[in-house]
């Protein structure tokens, strides 16, 4: 069984009692509070046989708060599944990660959250260091998730994984142009390369891994070429790079692959095609979505049940299929769009190091004039 590891301190929680006002007349029914007026409270339910049948899955009127930064659209039906089987309720929060963090960290002792579900091993390395998420042990987690996706000290654990690769326009370039990352800062790319911004965190932990295996003056030797290469300005998103490339503003570039499955879903024609970059060194550059039970939670029990539900053969697949993201889990089947794309070897590096290296990445980016 899955045990949290530490002692949570005891809330002081309001108790708000309704009264109806007793009318004039004989005869008149008192008032209910309407349902809508439920936040993340958990409702008081009367014993009642009609209460009953309208809550048929609820366990004890359990939820399991989450701040979350992930597209609402596309976890959802993961959180629904998961109330369907198990009758543990799921309150969704969504933000940025930024705010969330923020928020927990305002909160703090009173926070409603019992997870941080979030992208990028850098945020949830982050999220640690603040002191925002509480270890646990999960004999579950430890067999579902490799120990290079987790955090040493059961703080976090990857649930899916994300590729960072290449992109290119196929009727301008050939395969056989292209290699590794370190190669797009070649002078052949002159004018060819489009970037997304080095402000978001998922280049930022490109550059992280980048750092470990080549060194900080190599690095920055490779983001100095593609800033010399670059096409155009840096892009806010993944999804604008890949169009550009599509509308021939450039050639080649870099994005996370589950952005390129979404655009196929809409548009199976789309003219872009991806290359596993790294394959005869280092590996394609992966990173993971994920989530922590928050510190001052009130359900940690509840929250840890849905991280290793979200680790589950069902939900990995629900990731792949749904989200375009790889599952976290090892022989776990991938969607048929996935598998369209070829096996790959991916960098074998802890992503807790990009975390760790973040704040040098930023520097560095900085440094060589990557905006």
């Amino acid at each position: 069984m899955s045990t949290v590891s530490s002692l949570l301190s005891t809330k002081v929680s309001l108790s708000v009692a309704v009264f109806a006002t007793m009318l004039g007349l004989a005869g008149c029914n008192k008032t209910e509070a309407p349902a809508e007026e439920a936040t993340t409270e958990t409702p008081v339910v009367e014993e009642t046989a009609e209460a009953e049948a309208t809550t048929p899955t609820a366990t004890d009127g359990q939820t399991v708060t989450i701040y979350s930064s992930r597209n609402e659209q596309l976890i959802k039906p993961l959180l629904d599944q998961f109330t369907e089987e198990t009758g543990i309720n799921v309150e969704l929060i969504t933000d940025k990660t930024g705010p969330l963090m923020a928020r927990l960290e305002a909160e703090g002792a009173n926070t409603p959250a019992d997870m941080l579900l979030t992208v990028d091993a850098g945020n949830l390395w982050q999220a640690s260091q603040k002191g925002l998420l509480q270890p646990v042990q999960s004999e579950t987690l430890d067999n579902n998730v490799p120990a290079k996706y987790r955090d040493p000290q059961g703080l976090w654990t990857g649930l899916s994984l994300r590729a960072r690769t290449i992109f290119y326009d196929p009727s301008k370039v050939e395969t056989n142009d292209l290699s590794t990352y370190e190669d797009l800062a070649d002078p052949k790319w002159k004018g060819k390369l489009c970037l997304r911004t080095s402000k978001k965190v998922y280049n930022q932990s490109l550059v992280a891994s980048m750092i470990e295996h080549l060194g900080a003056e190599k690095t920055e030797q490779i983001i100095r070429g593609w800033v010399d290469n670059l096409a155009t300005d840096v892009f806010s998103d993944d999804t604008s790079m890949l169009e550009a490339i599509a509308s021939g503003q450039c050639e080649v570039g870099i994005a996370n692959s589950y952005y390129y499955g979404r655009i196929l879903d809409e548009n199976p024609d789309f003219p872009v095609k991806l290359f596993w970059a790294n394959q005869g060194t280092t590996g394609t550059h992966v990173n993971v979505s994920g989530a922590g039970v928050v510190a001052n939670s009130d359900n940690p029990e509840g929250a840890l049940k849905l991280m290793e539900w979200l680790s589950s053969d069902k939900a990995q697949g629900l990731y792949a299929s749904s989200d375009k993201e790889y599952p976290v889990k090892v022989g776990v089947d991938e969607s048929d769009l996935l598998r369209s794309w070829g096996d790959f070897k991916a960098d074998d590096i802890n992503v807790q190091k990009f975390g760790e290296l973040q704040t040098q990445a930023i520097q560095l980016m900085d440094k060589a004039g990557y905006k």
